[in-house]
């Protein structure tokens, strides 16, 4: 049964009495002398804020009218988190759909209820908007902004699970969860593609790349982009450390992401985390066939510079043997971080492919005492040191002899071997100071809490530094923030005078108050008040005020030909010293940072290749 149409029936006089209109007269506005105001949502000519805007292209890349090009643009400098781009506007293309300043990251971009511009000349149409826009003029009434009903952007990323600071603190256990598929496919559809977070990566990691592999659900497409990196250009990118890294990198990728800019930044980090540790073991799903060099290097230390040095030159096809003192691979990141941020099982699984593609590590082997650099010059064809920070730094104020005022790192040491059964139990304080306003001064400060909890079933842990105040702290904030919850007390603005001794046991700390800590110039330079003072009781005193190097190992004819510059080794783009054959990464040439590491030992790779093939020839 037919349904009656519900439109009316037209009226049979209709043409009839639209003649009315013939003898009316129209409404003539002429442009450009007659000035009529668009109205207030209008969507006119663009401009935009150059001092916002960081160039990321999200605006080119959602215009559905190919009508935005990003162009360098000389005079801007290269700043970290921002690209020397603008967008340029074809105004023969554009829609005037206002998607880009809907989605523009930063909210640089707008629109005016600007509407008529005349030129003869079609380059005309084409321009750079400024604030000053298509005119030139100051002040121009903004049309379309953007607004809650118009927001392209997702500002919140996917909340990490992670158990609360009152149970954390009762383990070692590794406390951060990891995100589920949805989540992580929902966290990975909030990245631009913008590939800012690629140029602040240390190592230029490919992360719009592996993170679009996720939101496609290829995890072994974003597996390849984490190992590999880019295949076309010699592996830049690439990153052995990913199951390492997906749990303890200073993400400054995250500082540079554009979405940051107007809310949370993408969960980088995570995101990397959750491909390695949803994929089996990595041998299955990599795999190389490099043709094998008659050439042979040698790796002195086993942290992140030394066995990422040792992973690209065996993909080139090189023969690789790595020295290690101590007896267990993987310096830095098996003994000088929490089993609670990285549990022995992710490293071994990093460290697995790299012993997969024929690198042999040789532990428990201090080169200087049981082979000299010497004889491994003799034996290979070329060496890349890479021996870490391992000497820690004193205040040096009174009381700081006494054996119960110990440094940072071979207390950490300590507590791993101990918790993996390959040592005894540390000496556990009722009452700690630590000294020290890094990472390392919080991964002793919390580590030490999990072990007052187990063995008192209380937390009596004070931190102070020489900072003033949580931002000025060179600690990742998370960690400062854990750290409260779980029971740390935090001091910042002090520092010591002397450490209180009575009875020979340590009584606490006696500190002045700082009021500054670098000078005009911004050398460390602190200054203090000293008639304000603070005592913090403590029956032990840790020093995390920073590391240093150990270089006795280098014989003194080789030390007299190398250049230093404040304690660390000079060398240049390819990591090559001022002797040829003589390579160097990690703390040592860059200072204590996991990913700059790994991009020491990229570079390096390339630097040896580049330098035994010329000797070849």
């Amino acid at each position: 049964m037919n349904k009656k149409s519900s439109l009316p029936e037209k009226d049979f006089f209709a043409p009839i009495k639209a003649w009315k209109f013939l003898f009316k007269k129209p409404v003539t506005i002429k442009v450009p002398y007659v000035k009529r105001e668009a109205s207030e949502r209008y969507r006119g000519f663009h401009i935009n804020d150059w001092d916002k805007c960081i160039g990321c292209g999200t605006c080119a890349k959602i215009c559905p009218t190919d009508a935005i090009k990003m162009v360098e643009v000389e005079d801007l400098p290269q700043v970290y988190g921002e690209k020397p781009q603008r967008p340029v506007i074809d105004y023969g293309r554009c829609s005037f759909c206002a998607m880009c300043v809907d989605i523009c990251t930063t909210g640089s971009l707008k629109m005016t209820r600007e509407y008529v511009h005349i030129s003869p000349d079609p380059e005309d149409f084409i321009f750079a908007p400024t604030e000053k826009g298509i005119h030139g003029v100051d002040n121009i009434p903004v049309g379309w902004t953007r607004d809650d009903d118009s927001e392209l952007l997702e500002l919140e990323r996917v909340g990490m699970e992670m158990l609360e600071g009152e149970e954390r603190v009762k383990s070692f256990m590794e406390y951060v969860k990891g995100y589920s598929k949805e989540q992580a496919i929902h966290e990975a559809a909030r990245c631009v593609e913008c590939a800012i977070c690629t140029d602040r990566c240390p190592e230029h990691m490919r992360i719009p790349e592996y993170i679009k592999s996720i939101w496609k659900d290829d995890l072994n497409e974003g597996l390849n982009w984490l190992l590999k990196g880019d295949e076309n250009n010699n592996m830049i990118g690439a990153n052995p450390f990913s199951a390492v890294c997906g749990r303890v990198c200073t993400h400054r990728c995250e500082e540079a992401c554009s979405i940051g800019n107007r809310g949370e930044a993408v969960a980088i980090r995570w995101l990397k985390r959750y491909i390695v540790d949803n994929v089996p073991s990595y041998e299955e799903i990599i795999n190389f066939t490099p043709q094998k060099k008659d050439k042979k290097v040698a790796i002195v230390g086993s942290g992140p510079a030394g066995l990422s040095a040792a992973y690209f030159l065996a993909t080139m096809g090189y023969e690789v043997e790595v020295f290690e003192a101590l007896n267990k691979p993987g310096g830095v990141m098996r003994y000088g971080i929490p089993s609670y941020r990285l549990p022995d099982e992710a490293l071994d699984k990093d460290i697995s492919l790299i012993q997969a593609l024929g690198v042999k590590i040789h532990v428990g082997v201090s080169v200087g005492k049981d082979i000299s650099l010497q004889k491994l010059k003799e034996q290979f064809d070329a060496v890349f040191v890479s021996t870490g920070f391992t000497l820690g730094r004193s205040t040096n104020v009174p009381g700081t002899e006494h054996q119960d005022v110990i440094q940072a790192l071979p207390l950490l040491r300590e507590i791993r071997d101990f918790l993996r059964g390959g040592g005894p139990k540390p000496k556990i304080p009722k009452s700690l100071v630590v000294i020290g306003g890094g990472n390392v001064a919080m991964d002793v400060a919390r580590s030490m809490a999990r072990l007052q909890k187990m063995e008192y079933g209380t937390v009596d842990v004070k931190v102070t530094c020489l900072e003033r105040s949580f931002e000025e702290m060179p600690a990742d904030m998370e960690e400062i923030e854990e750290g409260t919850e779980e029971g740390v007390e935090f001091y910042p603005g002090w520092g010591p005078v002397r450490i209180m001794i009575d009875d020979d046991k340590v009584k606490g700390v006696e500190l002045k108050k700082c009021l500054e800590v670098f000078d005009e110039n911004n050398r460390f330079n602190p200054k203090f008040n000293e008639k304000e003072k603070l005592y913090l009781d403590a029956d032990m005193v840790v020093e995390a005020i920073g590391q240093a190097p150990d270089y006795s190992y280098l014989p003194e004819e080789i030390k007299e030909q190398l250049e230093f510059a404040r304690g660390r080794l000079v060398t240049n783009e390819f990591r090559q010293t001022s002797i040829k054959w003589l390579f160097a990464g990690g703390d040592i040439v860059h200072g204590p940072d996991i990913i700059h590491g790994v991009a020491d030992g990229y570079w390096a790779a390339r630097g040896i290749d580049d330098y035994l093939t010329k000797e070849e020839k």
